[in-house]
């Protein structure tokens, strides 16, 4: 289950494969080749349970020769663990009787059957003793979730292998937790500690299991951008030599990365738009990415204003090489939702930026709690007269 080096574990790949089948962005000339892929390491590993799923989502058709031979496979195996397991109880050791019990864990794992894999490492994991081997269960248990994206089970995994940490555990199984913890902060559009967690083990990344270095600095990257101000993006990000040596293997993403930092906004938009589709086609961003494309604009947008008192909408639109009716569009949407601090003057043509002052809305806020304050004290206070 565990990838080598340099190599994703496969049932992420497919899980990858089943989530392009399903996207409807992509070709259906693509998705015939997808579909053969997907059969293939269906059939391939006896994934009986994953077949009778798919094909309940229509998203394989139902062979039930194929569906019979590999329950009957399945079945054979189950039987041989089995007998593994009892050999083990009676005439083996302790480590032993564990290794037949994990052995039958990876097996449920292999041919996708969450449950009885679930309640296999539970079973594996009353027979475990070592913190770094129920800690190896742990991120078994973290791969099959992130397979069916069940976020529940992540967090808990997450929390259960913090907490075997606080009993003893060595420096490279708590790097790549911190892969895990960046990658599921991301999927739950938590950027901000993803992109810490993910900057925090870039010398040290070695959780190949879940996706290749290169999607790694991608991820950084992308949490970065609108996590980090100028200064950390960059010490952080910019001039970091772990990043700078793979992000040209990486379409438009060093144009993106230092466009924005060289206050390139034409050039930035243009690799942006080249980025949307592999943000779109990412599994775990594609659910952010209307969210994730506001973002970016809304840092983009306050770094230009940044520099002005004021500034026509014209100048602006001819630095990010768009027109002015698309900037008044988009400013006036960011503007209403209180995410960039300027105001248009139609008439003029002008933006004028009214950056807010810290103390100021501290003020503004302790006052305004203050009347809630006051205001519930008094209505409680006419209960206990009655």
């Amino acid at each position: 289950m565990e990838g080598q080096e340099g190599t994703q574990e496969l049932h992420l790949v497919l899980a990858h494969k089943l989530f392009l089948l399903r996207h409807p962005d992509v070709q259906d000339i693509e998705k015939v080749r997808l579909k053969e892929e997907v059969f293939a390491v269906v059939k391939a590993d006896d994934m009986a349970s994953l077949y009778e799923a798919l094909i309940a989502d229509s998203v394989l058709e139902r062979d039930q020769g194929v569906l019979d031979a590999m329950r009957e496979k399945n079945d054979g195996e189950i039987k041989k663990l089995d007998e593994k397991i009892a050999d083990a109880e009676e005439n083996l050791g302790e480590s032993e009787v564990r290794e037949a019990h994990l052995a039958k864990s990876l097996f449920f794992i292999r041919i996708g059957d969450k449950e009885k894999a679930l309640e296999q490492l539970k079973v594996t994991e009353s027979k475990t003793v070592a913190v770094g081997q129920k800690m190896d269960l742990v991120f078994y248990t973290l791969q099959l979730a992130f397979f069916y994206m069940d976020f529940d089970l992540i967090s808990k995994s997450i929390d259960k292998a913090k907490n075997l940490f606080e009993e003893g555990g060595d420096w490279e199984r708590k790097n790549r937790l911190k892969v895990y913890e960046g990658l599921y902060c991301m999927s739950t559009r938590n950027f901000k500690k993803a992109a810490d967690l993910f900057l925090d083990s870039i010398s040290t990344f070695t959780t190949y299991e879940l996706f290749p270095y290169d999607t790694f600095i991608f991820y950084t990257v992308l949490t970065s951008i609108i996590s980090l101000d100028r200064v950390s993006l960059k010490q952080k990000v910019v001039d970091a030599p772990e990043i700078l040596t793979v992000i040209g293997k990486i379409p438009h993403l060093s144009e993106f990365l230092n466009s924005l930092y060289e206050c390139q906004y034409k050039s930035f938009f243009v690799a942006f738009a080249g980025l949307t589709e592999q943000i779109k086609l990412d599994r775990y961003l594609h659910p952010h990415f209307r969210y994730y494309m506001r973002e970016v604009r809304t840092v983009v947008y306050s770094q230009f204003l940044e520099s002005y008192k004021s500034v026509t909408i014209e100048a602006m639109a001819k630095a990010f090489g768009v027109t002015v009716e698309f900037i008044d569009v988009e400013l006036s949407r960011f503007i209403a939702a209180g995410k960039l601090h300027c105001k248009i003057d139609k008439v003029a043509g002008v933006l004028e930026t009214n950056r807010p002052d810290a103390k100021n809305a501290l003020y503004q806020a302790t006052i305004k709690q203050g009347d809630f304050l006051l205001n519930r004290i008094q209505k409680l206070s006419r209960v206990i007269d009655l």
